[in-house]
């Protein structure tokens, strides 16, 4: 031995140290409709999650994001931006664009909205307080309307 330490089957491998691996778009394509979650993807190809998702991307197979403006008309603080009734409605709007909500979320969102409507109450937003339940305007009650977009969107006929 001359000393140096040696790994059996790493010799030629000068070129592909720092490589980045690839990713073949049609397999890609081909895992994504079976439904792989971008985590399998991530470890499938040997790439990060956000790899992942550049990829994606770039193939063109990322839905597009969903806006939620109409279910959240206010600049939510960080702080509530995942309460209930921001939650709520955001799923409300999700499902009022076609898009999938768990089941258990979509009930507790519909369930919400619906006790808020039949007792005539509406939602308002404060950044310094976050939600309070207040009495709907004679014009109507935005969680009304976004419950009934959401439920014209999941209803069949």
């Amino acid at each position: 031995m001359d000393g140096t330490a040696s790994v059996e089957g790493v010799e030629g491998v000068e070129g592909v140290v720092g490589r980045r691996p690839t990713i073949d778009r049609a397999e890609l394509a081909r895992l994504v409709e079976a439904g792989m979650s971008v985590q399998a993807l991530a470890a499938h190809f040997g790439v990060s999650e956000s790899g992942v998702l550049q990829a994606k991307r770039a193939a063109g197979l990322a839905k597009a994001q969903m806006d939620h403006g109409a279910a959240l008309p206010w600049t939510l603080s960080r702080a509530h931006a995942q309460s209930g009734p921001a939650t709520n409605l955001r799923n409300l709007s999700v499902a009022a664009q076609g898009g999938r909500v768990a089941p258990e979320r979509l009930n507790t969102a519909v369930r919400w909205a619906r006790r808020l409507a039949e007792q005539g109450l509406d939602v308002a937003y404060d950044p310094a307080n976050g939600f309070t339940e207040i009495p709907a305007s004679p014009s109507g009650s935005h969680v009304a309307r976004m419950l009934e977009s959401a439920l014209k969107a999941v209803e069949p006929g």
